[in-house]
């Protein structure tokens, strides 16, 4: 009989074996598959709970996945993930737990296949696909089935002010670092995009000369100066490029999305650097000051910066000069805020305009009054003040013969030009307000009421006018 059961055909199959007894017994073990901790197995979903996914792998009891082993994002929904009658792939963690359940990791097999293709493509330099799954401090996080880190730096060409814009897109990155050890992976979407634009790049620097004037678009602005994209190409307007007067920061002078006129100033075509300037489009105001003023012309201007040697006054947009402390007034000056403030409109002397240096030499203490400010360029000279007596319009000036009229004016001409003595004229060089000897003898009589024609003033010894 023992030699009938082991000679009998169905043991070859498989599917019996010999039991204690030496009875035949239906072999279940050897139907199941061979499994072993670690290794990626596939299998249904057949059931899909609130905290865990049991699946059906065909080993002896269905697999169990916890929710936190179905995805490497956190606080997932197991419905969001998986369905009933999905075939997925999982790692066998453990076979047997303390309740004989077989454990199963749905993310750690995703990972270590994940990995697989993750190393692969940054030897060859391929880029790699992945969702963005979190915003984090410094860029996103992207699902590769591995978390991959992309900086904010590399999310773009230009800096991107608002990264929740990408929450959930696909995007396309190369792998620019790797480390299992630490499961680090850095990503980089700019070197894919500077790929993809690098024709294009090449393109505009082969059309572009030093000299050339473009339109461009602020895409970036940073302390020591702005980007501008020229169609596809960055190029950088320095901080002392941007304006003719002094900037502080380029926010005060640009802003974000801006179009600019802007001049190429000097193209390093092996870096792929273009410097650019924003100030050459403009007028140099400079060149207004050779053009409009002389030295000895008293101009106006405005305050701009107290120092202790002194202050600067603008005198046009983007040209300022130096009043120094010794110049700014006739006494003994010891800190000139004592005469001037920021912000204050003054009217200063040129003294010394030195082109090649672009400086200004200016004096307040030498403006007198009465001294011609010269207009702006672009306006219209202000009209002479004539200071006429209230005498000049009452009805009894309008009476007055033409030789009494020049005599009571010469009086107020004089007066006119006694505040500046360096232009002393001689009495000859004037006639036309020559004073009559009966005027200068009697300049009370103006204000006295005029005689008719044919009788002479009451009170007077002189004769009538014939």
């Amino acid at each position: 009989m023992a030699n009938e059961t082991i000679n009998d055909p169905r043991l070859e199959e498989g599917v019996w074996t010999t039991g204690p007894d030496g009875e035949l017994i239906p072999d279940y073990e050897s139907t199941f598959p061979t499994i072993n901790e670690g290794e990626v197995v596939h299998g249904t979903v057949v059931r899909v709970d609130k905290d865990e996914v049991l699946v059906d792998i065909g080993y002896k009891s269905e697999g169990v996945i916890p929710v936190s082993e179905l995805s490497i994002r956190r606080s997932v929904n197991p419905s969001d993930e998986v369905t009933v009658g999905d075939e997925i792939a999982a790692l066998v963690m453990t076979k047997e737990d303390a309740e004989g359940r077989l454990i199963l990791s749905k993310k750690r097999a995703r990972f270590e296949i994940a990995w697989k293709a993750i190393e692969q493509a940054y030897e060859q330099g391929d880029p790699v696909m992945g969702r963005v799954i979190e915003v984090v401090k410094g860029g996103l996080i992207l699902d590769l089935g591995v978390r991959g880190f992309l900086p904010a730096s590399l999310v773009d060409i230009r800096r991107v002010q608002d990264l929740d814009e990408y929450l959930g897109q696909e995007l396309r990155c190369k792998v620019i670092e790797l480390n299992r050890s630490r499961n680090n992976v850095v990503l980089s979407r700019r070197a894919v995009l500077e790929d993809e634009r690098k024709e294009m790049r090449q393109a505009i620097l082969d059309k572009l000369n030093p000299g050339d004037v473009v339109e461009g678009t602020i895409s970036n602005i940073v302390d020591f100066g702005a980007f501008v994209d020229l169609d596809g190409m960055d190029g950088l307007i320095h901080i002392s490029e941007l304006s003719w007067s002094h900037v502080n920061h380029p926010s005060e002078v640009l802003e974000i999305g801006q179009k600019v006129d802007v001049k190429v100033l000097d193209i390093d075509r092996e870096r792929q650097r273009i410097s650019l300037g924003l100030k050459q489009t403009q007028t140099d105001p400079w060149q207004q000051v050779l053009e409009s003023y002389n030295e000895g012309d008293v101009v106006s201007g405005k305050v701009t910066k107290v120092v202790t040697f002194g202050a600067f006054v603008e005198i046009l947009p983007g040209v300022e000069g130096l009043v120094h402390i010794s110049e700014l007034a006739q006494h003994h000056v010891e800190n000139p805020r004592e005469v001037v403030s920021q912000g204050d409109t003054v009217n200063v002397r040129i003294l010394e305009v030195d082109a090649e240096r672009r400086r200004l030499s200016l004096s307040l203490k030498r403006v007198d009054d009465g001294m011609p400010v010269q207009p702006k360029p672009g306006e219209d000279a202000a009209p002479p003040t004539i200071d006429l007596s209230e005498d000049v319009f009452s009805d009894e000036a309008g009476t007055a013969t033409a030789p009494e009229a020049e005599a009571e004016a010469a009086p107020e001409l004089e007066v006119e030009a006694e505040p500046a003595p360096e232009l002393e004229v001689e009495p000859e060089a004037e006639p036309e307000v020559a004073v009559a000897p009966e005027a200068a003898a009697e300049p009370a009589r103006a204000a006295e009421p005029e005689s008719t024609d044919d009788e002479p003033a009451e009170g007077s010894d002189e004769p009538a006018p014939e």
